[in-house]
């Protein structure tokens, strides 16, 4: 099991000083989310020999491994502009894992084109299967390159995505058929995931390869009304990435199914509403669940 942080609400450090830190914390792997000196959002990866160097020498001397990076590219764009970028730094993003020694990309199905275009086409360019279409077109790409350089895509579904549920997710990935890529579980958008957990966990059996923990609000009770927005009947995706026990998630049920599973992945933590006191979050986390997995796991 890979104990990892996502070191976002402590992304104000260096990437030297991030690893330092998460050293500091407990954690023995990290993941690498988006930020603008490393793999920037939706532009070209930030990186040349200098900072490979001293990330690396960072997660040597701090004993820290790269369990994972987080390339976010609009791969499933139906505009062709942003359709060609996004292949283009994907393969630049390939060439930097292999220099990083990193096994495992992780990422989104994504939402398609930018949101400052696609909110306000009204073509009919911007429909799901259109998306999907650009995706797998993608995938065709991508996927030789990723099983030749030895390296795993684990896919999430995510809210307010052409795709947010699990099993159309798993079918997409079980249609890729490539051993290099996987599924991902985001316990955050368990409630978007649909309405039994335990199924969509077990949805991704011999495909999981990656978890992100998180508690959240269950949207769907109290008649919808866990949170509130205005005006009433906006098209909104609202979720939380909060600690263990302040949102809904059954803990004890989903690592019980977890271990059930023989997951034996990446684990991450990946809280980001506290940056106030993220390393309190950061090790409250770490803490709780190496109690979950010797509990479930032994």
């Amino acid at each position: 099991m890979k104990h990892t942080l996502d070191p976002h609400m402590i992304r104000h450090l260096s990437l030297e000083d991030t690893v330092r830190k998460v050293a500091e914390l407990g954690y023995d792997h990290v993941e690498m989310s988006p930020r603008p000196d490393f793999f920037s959002w939706w532009t070209r990866p930030k990186l040349f020999p200098e900072r490979i160097k001293s990330f690396k020498q960072a997660l040597r001397e701090n004993n820290v491994g790269l369990a994972s990076i987080q390339p976010m590219y609009r791969w499933a764009s139906p505009y062709p502009d942003e359709w060609e970028v996004a292949i283009d730094n994907w393969k630049r993003a390939i060439a930097f894992a292999v220099e990083l020694e990193c096994p495992l990309f992780v990422s989104e199905f994504g939402r398609g084109g930018s949101p400052d275009r696609s909110l306000n086409d009204r073509s009919g360019l911007h429909r799901p299967e259109t998306c999907e279409g650009a995706f797998f077109r993608a995938m065709d790409i991508l996927v030789p390159i990723l099983e030749r350089e030895g390296i795993t895509l684990s896919l999430e579904a995510h809210p307010e995505d052409w795709l947010e549920e699990i099993a159309p997710a798993m079918d997409i990935i079980k249609t890729i058929n490539s051993p290099r890529v996987r599924a991902s579980f985001i316990a955050p958008h368990t409630f978007f995931y649909g309405p039994d957990m335990v199924a969509n966990l077990r949805a991704t059996e011999g495909y999981l390869e990656h978890v992100r923990l998180a508690d959240t609000y269950d949207h769907n009770k109290s008649s919808q009304l866990r949170y509130i927005v205005n005006p009433p009947g906006s098209k909104v995706r609202v979720h939380q990435h909060v600690d263990f026990g302040q949102g809904e998630i059954d803990w004890d049920t989903f690592f019980a199914t977890l271990a059930d599973m023989k997951f034996d992945g990446v684990l991450s933590n990946c809280v980001f509403a506290w940056e106030d006191r993220a390393e309190d979050s950061a090790r409250y986390m770490l803490r709780e669940t190496k109690q979950y997995v010797e509990k479930y796991w032994k």
